[in-house]
């Protein structure tokens, strides 16, 4: 006898009858309403009779399942439910995503429709189309791989500045070397214009240089040639009487800014002041000989940062009082790489003994003690002090100051000095005291450091940067630029916004002339 979910019985010949009707495919919910047994129920005899016959194996792995096994578990689960195809899998010993991937395979079995020949042939040339591109490109890469590894080697032979600006002269010796490396690079790979630009020429000097049946290097023929003689240049008569008069016992002592003007009382005329002096110092009668100190030309002070700490500089500034001619000074320690303000301080006077509190205050806080340090300033007497230089030198901080007479040698403090005294709430009347304008500089302070966006470190804080975490800022905002372009290309013209990180801070900057300039 069997039994439903509310035990009620039924005989075995009642029972072949319904699972008769079911293999004759009628449905199992009509049978259900028919007979008032439940669905479950009519699904449990079903899978207890299939059972029985050996249809479906049970406890045997999926990986182990013939195909016919996995079709008939594909019928069976057909019309279950969610719960009820999870109820057979754990009886069955397989998984849900099984039976559901078999499903899939069946549906899949009878799709395959035998192709067109001409669009099988169509495919073909495609394939043919992307292989050849294929393999063009990979020429191509082969071959910028190749002028890559010839132009680093050149790059590395080339030791010597071969070329230079546009009408240098440049010798026989140094066109011979320039032609064999470039000739070199482009027998391994490179082409003409790339090889000539790592050597500073251009595409057109080489082909001048090499222009003939011979293979010598045409020399520079400038040296060589005849050039006629200037209007308006002295003869040699007019120079020796510019240097017999200079000489007179008169004039013997005076310099050519006062020959000049008393030969012009005298109505005299030899020469314009530039062309006694430049006659003089062809002479070399032009030597300095005055009590004065002869002018010295000082090298620009230029430093540079790529990390926070190893350049600072520093300066102090006058805060207005409560009255007319008295005034505070701000004493304050910026980090030029991310433009911190390391360190500051409102006194009363300008004092050494306060410089030296400062600058121990910020490496103490800094916790840069013994590392090297660069500490730029002017030259006031504060900065200059003796007891002062001692101190950095017992700290390890290297001094640096400013050329003499010139302003803007120290470019960063003085540009936070002018963005503090352009605060809107800047007291342009004055402080009342010296506590009002500590309150007022510290607030100012905690402003700048953590929520001023500087524009000079591409708009974060000074905070940020010090702290290493501009990096990951400007990387969300590289990923936030990328996707308004391509929700929009049409949009943008170009690329996006340069949100890079800046590398490397200089203090002072120099052009490669002057860097020579000053080397000689």
């Amino acid at each position: 006898m069997a039994k439903d979910r509310n035990n009620k019985q039924y005989s075995k010949e009642f029972k072949e009858s319904i699972l008769k009707r079911i293999a004759d495919n009628e449905s199992v919910p009509k049978l259900s309403e028919e007979l008032g047994i439940s669905k479950s129920t009519l699904y449990q005899w079903a899978r207890n009779e299939k059972k029985t016959q050996g249809d479906v194996p049970d406890n045997k792995p999926s990986t182990k399942w013939s195909s016919e096994d996995k079709f008939h578990v594909v019928l069976e689960t057909a019309s279950l439910s969610e719960v009820e195809l999870a109820a057979y899998c754990r009886r069955k010993g397989i998984y849900v995503d099984d039976v559901k991937s078999w499903k899939q395979q069946c549906l899949k079995a009878n799709t395959t429709v035998s192709k067109n020949p001409q669009k099988i042939d169509e495919e073909l040339k495609a394939e043919k189309k992307k292989a050849k591109d294929l393999e063009k490109d990979l020429k191509r890469k082969e071959k910028a791989l190749a002028e890559a590894a010839a132009l680093l080697v050149l790059r590395k032979k080339a030791q010597a500045n071969l070329g230079g600006p546009r009408g240098r002269m440049i010798s026989s010796s140094d066109r011979k070397v320039a032609v064999e490396l470039i000739d070199d690079a482009r027998a391994s790979g490179a082409r003409l214009k790339p090889a000539c630009e790592e050597l500073n020429i251009s595409e057109r000097t080489y082909q001048r240089w090499t222009a003939g049946i011979s293979d010598d290097i045409k020399e520079d023929q400038r040296p060589l040639a005849t050039r006629p003689t200037p209007k308006n240049k002295l003869s040699e008569e007019e120079r020796d009487e510019v240097v017999a008069v200079v000489n007179k016992p008169e004039f013997a002592d005076l310099v050519p800014s006062q020959i000049v003007p008393k030969l012009a009382d005298q109505g005299k005329y030899i020469a314009s002041e530039s062309t006694i002096y430049r006659v003089l110092k062809e002479e070399k009668m032009n030597t300095h000989r005055n009590r004065s100190k002869p002018p010295i030309r000082r090298p620009i002070p230029t430093h540079i940062a790529i990390a926070p700490n190893q350049v600072w500089t520093w300066d102090i500034t006058w805060l207005p009082g409560p009255v007319k001619g008295q005034y505070f000074k701000l004493y304050l320690i910026v980090d030029i790489y991310s433009r911190k303000i390391v360190a500051h301080e409102v006194w009363e006077t300008e004092n050494a003994q306060y410089a030296e509190y400062l600058v121990k205050k910020a490496v103490l806080a800094e916790g840069i003690a013994g590392k090297p340090l660069v500490l730029h300033s002017d030259n006031g007497s504060p900065m200059k002090a003796a007891t002062f230089l001692a101190t950095l030198e017992k700290l390890g901080v290297q001094s640096s100051f400013s050329r003499p007479r010139v302003c803007n040698d120290n470019p960063f403090s003085e540009s936070l000095f002018k963005t503090l005294k352009y605060r809107h709430k800047y007291p342009t009347k004055g402080f009342s005291e010296l506590s009002e304008s500590r309150k007022w500089v510290l607030k100012f302070v905690n402003w700048y450091n953590y929520d001023h966006l500087h524009s000079g470190i591409n708009f974060v804080t000074p905070n940020q940067r010090h702290n290493g975490l501009d990096k990951a800022i400007m990387e969300k905002r590289i990923a936030t630029y990328e996707a308004a372009k391509r929700k929009h290309p049409e949009r943008w013209s170009g690329s996006i916004r340069d949100w890079s990180v800046q590398k490397q801070v200089t203090l002072n900057p120099v052009r490669e002339k002057e860097f020579e300039e000053q080397v000689r």
